[in-house]
């Protein structure tokens, strides 16, 4: 991807028609408790109460909105571990399309409930991301699908519109806070904020257990590790070249969490904000910990891109704070 075919702050403006046909701009809410935990003004992007519980609704829909008719005739075809997978089902009921997604084997049962729910057929082939994208790319190519990739530009000009609502909104933000799975978030939130303001620091965040981007950032080359994290939001090996290099050119810094902080994160946003966030989701917030000193006296961002967690995965995190001790 050379510079000229990157999207831009353009891209993402055009894109918001297309995603508020169906959506409305989700709150920035800021919260004394994190506010004091943290030393800084904080606040909280809330992706979580979009219709499918996460930001990439966004994507799917102005994808969609740009396909021709042939294209929306033969079906759409993707992989996904989860939040991917539900904005192009989304999506795609809203045009009244058929869809395909093949998800990992262990991929989160409520979103692969609500992937099926609205209407698409579900696949589960493989232990990863990358079997269920191998098994899915030969379908598309078999039935004549159109096969919708993960980071594809037009997804990320329709999830930046949420760093265009933080922006709108809180003019005066110096940091924000985004974690990074395939990266699409991340990539529009930097492009969008740079662009306006390149005082802006945005900052990334992966798991330590599934740090494929964030290596692939410090190296500037693509860097394939084993993803072995408890936030499926995060569970990428193999990094997507064409969000890898917008990043690299846009971005501030990278950092890397414990999915043990991350388990925390989950538990402090629960009692401090009331709302439910899945383990990437709580990403921000478990290296914002971490940075407390960088962050002090700032006004920070933390984007909660979805509340998918699983039941069972938020009543072993219960089970846990109550055997330590800890409130919750």
């Amino acid at each position: 991807m050379t510079d000229e075919e990157m999207p831009t702050l353009h891209d993402v403006i055009a894109a918001r028609p297309h995603v508020y046909r169906y959506l409305k701009p989700t709150p920035l809410y800021t919260y004394c408790g994190l506010s004091d935990m943290l030393g800084a003004k904080v606040w909280v992007k809330h992706e979580n109460h979009l219709p499918v519980g996460a930001y990439k609704v966004r994507g799917g829909l102005n994808l969609v909105a740009h396909l021709s008719q042939s294209e929306r005739d033969s079906g759409l075809f993707t992989a996904s571990t989860g939040n991917h997978g539900q904005s192009i089902a989304f999506a795609a009921r809203a045009y009244g399309l058929r869809a395909t997604i093949a998800v990992p084997e262990g991929a989160n049962p409520g979103k692969v409930a609500a992937m099926r729910g609205l209407g698409a057929e579900v696949v589960v082939h493989g232990p990863n991301y990358e079997s269920a994208l191998e098994w899915v790319v030969a379908a598309a190519a078999e039935r004549g699908g159109r096969l919708v990739g993960g980071t594809e530009n037009l997804l990320i000009h329709g999830v930046g519109s949420y760093g265009l609502e933080i922006v709108e909104d809180l003019p005066e933000v110096d940091v924000i806070v985004v974690p990074v799975g395939a990266g699409s978030g991340a990539c529009a939130t930097a492009i969008v904020a740079k662009t306006i303001n390149p005082r802006i620091e945005v900052i990334a965040v992966q798991s330590a257990q599934a740090p494929a981007m964030q290596r692939s950032w410090l190296a500037d080359k693509a860097v394939t590790v084993r993803a072995q994290t408890i936030a499926d939001g995060l569970a990428l090996s193999v990094p997507f070249e064409n969000t890898r290099r917008i990043l690299r050119k846009y971005l501030d810094d990278f950092v890397l969490v414990e999915d043990s902080a991350i388990e925390d994160a989950v538990l402090l946003l629960l009692e401090h904000t009331h709302n439910l966030a899945e383990g990437a989701a709580a990403a921000p917030l478990a290296a914002a910990l971490n940075m407390k000193r960088r962050l002090a006296g700032k006004n920070v961002v933390l984007v909660m891109t979805g509340g998918n967690l699983s039941f069972e995965r938020l009543r072993m995190l219960l089970a846990q704070s109550r055997k330590q001790g800890v409130p919750a």
